[in-house]
C-alpha cells in the first residue's frame, strides 16, 4: 500500500486535504487489478473534520480490499459550497489518477458521516446540475457510482440538525431558497446513484428521519437503496467499536457495528473485485 496526499480546492480557492491509501498490485498476485474506491468524508457538523470516521473506516475499506481517500474539506468559514466544491474536485482528481492509483473509474462511491453524509449526498445528488457545472465540473467526471451514509445530515426541514446548517450557510441560513436546496430529499432524482444507508433509532442529535426521508425520496425515484436502522445507539459511532470509541468509551455500540459487514455485502453485489485492466 502507499500514501497520497493531495490538495483539492473550490473555485473560491479554498483548499481541501485529500490523504489516499492505494493498494499496490503485485507481480504475483492481480498485477494489473483496478479496485472499487471509496471516498470518505467524515463529520463534525461543518465546524471541524473528525478523526473518528477517518481512518479507522478507511483501514477497514483498505481490509476489504478497496482503495480508500480521506476528504478532509473545508469547514466554517467556509460556506457552502465550498465542501461540495472540493468533493467534486476529488472525484474529477480520482478518475484523473484512475491509472496511477490502481482505481477503476466505474466503481467510485462516496461515503459521509453525520455532516460529512452531507457533503457526499450533496454531490450525490447535485453531480450534473447546474451548480456545478456552472463552476466548471464536467459532469461525467465527478458523478459518484454509489453512495454510502452513516447518520447522516440530510434536511433542513422538520428534523434538521440546525447547527449544521448554521455553519454550512452563515448569513444564508434563514433563507428559505437555500435552505431549501441544501434539504437533499429535495435533490434526490433518477441521476441518485444506488445508496446504502444506515443509522440508529435513538439518534440524540441527527434525527433518524434524515435517513428515512432520504430513502423515501430515493424510491420514489427508482434509485435502489438498502436502509438498515438500528434500535439502539448515540449520535457519531464511526465504527461502533472500541476501536473508534472516545477514552470514555462512547461509541462501542456491539449492537450496530454490523453495518461494516452488510455494506461489504453492497459492495460485493454492487462493485464487485475484478482482475481487469482500465484501458486507455
Amino acid at each position: 500500500m502507499f500514501l497520497v496526499n493531495e490538495s483539492v480546492k473550490s473555485t473560491t480557492g479554498e483548499s481541501g486535504k485529500l490523504t489516499g491509501y492505494v493498494i499496490e498490485n503485485s507481480a504475483e498476485m492481480h498485477p494489473d487489478r483496478v479496485r472499487p474506491t471509496v471516498l470518505i468524508c467524515p463529520g463534525g457538523g461543518y465546524s471541524w473534520v473528525t478523526d473518528r470516521e477517518a481512518e479507522p473506516i478507511a483501514e477497514r475499506m483498505v481490509g476489504l480490499g478497496y482503495n480508500a481517500f480521506i476528504l478532509r474539506y473545508s469547514c466554517a468559514p467556509a460556506r457552502f459550497p465550498v465542501a461540495l466544491e472540493q468533493a467534486a474536485a476529488s472525484l474529477a482528481l480520482l478518475r484523473r489518477r484512475a491509472r496511477e492509483w490502481n482505481i477503476d473509474p466505474d466503481k467510485i462511491v462516496i461515503a459521509g458521516f453525520s455532516a460529512g453524509g452531507h457533503v457526499a449526498a450533496s454531490l450525490a445528488t447535485m453531480w450534473n446540475k447546474k451548480r456545478l457545472r456552472d463552476a466548471g465540473f464536467q459532469a461525467e467526471q465527478i458523478k459518484p457510482n454509489g453512495l454510502m451514509l452513516g447518520y447522516s445530515v440530510l434536511t433542513s426541514g422538520e428534523f434538521a440538525h440546525r447547527d449544521s446548517f448554521t455553519e454550512l450557510l452563515g448569513d444564508a441560513a434563514n433563507d428559505a431558497a437555500a435552505l431549501r436546496e441544501v434539504s437533499l430529499e429535495n435533490q434526490v432524482d433518477e441521476d441518485t446513484p444506488r445508496t446504502f444507508m444506515w443509522h440508529t433509532m435513538t439518534d440524540d442529535l441527527v434525527p433518524v428521519e434524515n435517513t428515512t426521508l432520504f430513502a423515501l425520496a430515493c424510491k420514489n425515484h427508482g434509485v435502489p437503496v438498502e436502509v438498515h436502522l438500528y434500535p439502539k445507539g448515540g449520535h457519531g459511532l464511526a465504527l461502533a467499536t472500541a476501536e473508534s470509541s472516545i477514552p470514555n468509551g462512547y461509541g462501542d455500540e456491539p449492537g450496530a457495528a454490523s453495518w461494516m459487514q452488510l455494506f461489504a455485502l453492497w459492495m460485493g453485489r454492487n462493485f464487485p473485485l475484478e482482475d481487469v485492466l482500465v484501458e486507455d
